[in-house]
């Protein structure tokens, strides 16, 4: 059985340990506003890029002017899955959650013959990755330094996409990152950007809309695709952003209750320990007493 002193320093330990957890609590859902609005403001806006690569994509058609990126190298025996994750920890099983998903895919991927490489946005996804899959992981980007996520860090890592893809290094590139629900709801999700796989088109204003582009559609196929992967890219780390602080809070507030509830029951066995004590001093003086 621990002493008192033992058991003093322990609660001591556990209080500041709750300090701490409460404190975290509060900083993430101070950033948990910013970050859900960012993520809420960018999904009408990566849609509907994908709602007018669609419509564009339909007076094109599958001829050979339409770009490479939108119609693949015709085969898919490699595959490219950029895992976009969280810098840090602490946040429950939200980085664990989407390298689990992807880790799954790659595996089936795997068993059907097809090569696969990893390109990893975040440390906690390479460092749950490279356990199984340290040789399939060909690229690797640290966000750690940046305090707040801008588009140009998203069209960084789309432009070494791209550039990958142009160098015929894979054929088809998925994209896995969290979607944040809510709070304690973060959904792992995947989502091919290569070949384009646009949402459905608009429907037309009337049975002959006609439009014409200038320059012709093809061109501007050209210059939206690379944009709409790098907005792509750009709306998944601002999900997961909103989903780590979410997860962050959640999981700091159960640490914070769970640390409560330690110290409820460490002071009740400190009190009766000390009863205890007490009692058997008492004992010892009575009986010394009566001895006499």
């Amino acid at each position: 059985m621990p002493s008192l002193k033992d058991l003093k320093n322990r609660i001591a330990s556990v209080k500041a340990t709750q300090k701490i957890t409460k404190a975290m609590k509060m900083v993430a859902a101070a950033k948990l506003r910013r970050a859900q609005e960012a993520a809420e403001a960018a999904r009408p806006y990566s849609q509907r890029m994908g709602v007018v690569l669609a419509n564009i994509a339909q007076a094109v058609g599958s001829d050979d002017s339409a770009p490479r990126l939108m119609t693949g190298t015709g085969k898919d025996d490699v595959h490219l899955l950029v895992v976009c994750t969280a810098e840090r920890g602490l946040c429950g099983g939200f980085n664990s959650s989407i390298a689990r998903f992807a880790r799954d895919h790659a595996r089936k991927l795997l068993a059907q013959g097809k090569t696969v490489k990893i390109f990893c946005v975040g440390k906690k996804g390479y460092d749950s990755l490279r356990r199984e899959f340290a040789g399939l992981i060909v690229e690797r980007t640290d966000l750690r330094e940046v305090k707040r996520v801008g588009f140009t860090n998203a069209d960084a890592i789309g432009r070494k996409v791209i550039g990958m893809f142009d160098r015929g290094e894979f054929d088809v590139c998925t994209l896995f990152y969290s979607e944040f629900k809510s709070v304690i709801s973060q959904i792992p999700t995947a989502q091919q950007i290569i070949p384009a796989a646009p949402a459905e088109a608009a429907p037309q204003g009337g049975a002959s809309a006609l439009y014409e582009y200038e320059p012709d559609a093809a061109g501007i196929l050209e210059d939206l695709i690379p944009r709409n992967i790098s907005v792509q890219i750009f709306r998944a780390l601002l999900e997961n952003v909103a989903g780590e602080m979410g997860a962050k809070m959640s999981a700091m507030d159960n640490a914070t209750r769970n640390a409560g509830e330690m110290i409820n029951k460490l002071t009740l066995s400190y009190n009766r320990q000390r009863q205890a004590q007490i009692t058997k001093e008492l004992i010892e003086i009575i009986s010394g007493a009566e001895a006499l």
